[in-house]
């Protein structure tokens, strides 16, 4: 069996007895679309709500559970870390790994000077003209 192109879409592929594709029997009768619904992360039950990833009643827990905890956790802590057990990182010292200043000076020069912008910016150039004395 062949599938072809809706005529109309020109998007999905239908059986050729077919007239039309799904979506487009829908548009031209007027219905319209379903959203698809999202389920709550959480429970995986009910709906989740709009614009968030869990339902009503999980996120009246987590704001409950977030009001009841301990007085050991930080004060800016927020729901998912305190559900979650996850420090936060505190500063950009902990993301930005340690980095060796071996290089000596007469080295790091020379690599300075090789990703010169300047100079790259001159050897463009100059290839610029070469090229166009080769035409």
């Amino acid at each position: 069996m062949r599938l072809i192109k809706c005529p109309r879409c020109e998007l999905n592929y239908i059986a050729p007895e077919e007239g039309y594709c799904k979506v487009c029997k829908r548009e031209m009768k007027g219905e319209k679309q379903q959203d698809e619904i999202e389920l709550c992360t959480i429970c995986n039950e009910a709906p989740a709500l709009p614009g968030k990833d869990v339902c009503l009643f999980c996120l009246k827990e987590m704001n409950a559970a977030a009001d009841n905890r301990d007085e050991s956790e930080p004060e800016g802590t927020t729901v998912d870390e305190a559900n979650l057990g996850i420090d936060p990182v505190s500063g950009m010292d902990e993301i930005i790994p340690e980095i060796d200043e071996d290089i000596p000076e007469r080295e790091y020069d020379e690599i300075e000077n090789d990703l010169s912008l300047e100079e790259m910016g001159e050897d463009e150039a100059e290839e610029d003209e070469d090229e166009e004395d080769e035409e």
